[in-house]
């Protein structure tokens, strides 16, 4: 067995670890492994983390926040394992990314190095379109664009992803199909 293939599996047991405990101790304790695991990258491993997990984060801490004083119940341990296991898994996540060559770890199927492929492929080119948009409105704006017009923008290249990414499910889906990966 291949070291990426070995830490594809030690993941995935890390993931379904970090799924089934329910002690904010033990999951505090996993985030301190993985920051000492990170090393030298921890301290921007978790800032990424952090601010991938902020928004949704909020929203469920807030709606939780708001059912529990419904209901009349105290909200801070269920809070605390929640956010904890997110920013455990989101962090375990970005490590085993920065870490491992997803091409080798996946190499043992020629199914998944495709998707993997075709995922990949489409990630490079949202990003080139999103550093496009955020250029084309910094290009168009003689003075530091405002907050409406930035969330305007922002509106407009969500749709426009949203859109790209129908279309090129539905015609990645179609030359699968053609090419027999999907048995109907």
């Amino acid at each position: 067995m291949r070291r990426e293939h070995g830490l594809l599996l030690g993941y995935a047991a890390a993931v379904i670890a970090a799924t089934l405990v329910h002690d904010p101790r033990a999951l505090a304790a996993g985030l301190f492994i993985l920051l000492l695991l990170a090393g030298r990258q921890a301290p921007a491993l978790l800032w990424r983390a952090m601010r991938a997990v902020l928004i949704f984060n909020l929203a469920v801490s807030l709606g939780y926040l708001l059912l529990a004083g419904l209901r009349q119940m105290s909200p801070w341990d269920t809070l605390l394992l929640i956010n904890l296991r997110v920013v455990v898994l989101t962090l375990l996540t970005f490590l085993f990314v920065a870490r491992v060559n997803l091409f080798r770890a996946l190499d043992f199927s020629r199914t998944l190095t495709y998707l993997l492929g075709l995922a990949y492929s489409q990630a490079l080119s949202f990003q080139r379109a999103h550093g496009d948009f955020r250029l084309a409105l910094v290009s168009r704006s003689p003075v530091r664009p405002r907050l409406r017009d930035r969330y305007r923008s922002s509106a407009a290249a969500a749709a426009w992803f949203i859109d790209k990414g129908l279309v090129a499910a539905r015609e990645t889906a179609q030359a699968l199909r053609a090419r027999g990966f999907f048995n109907d």
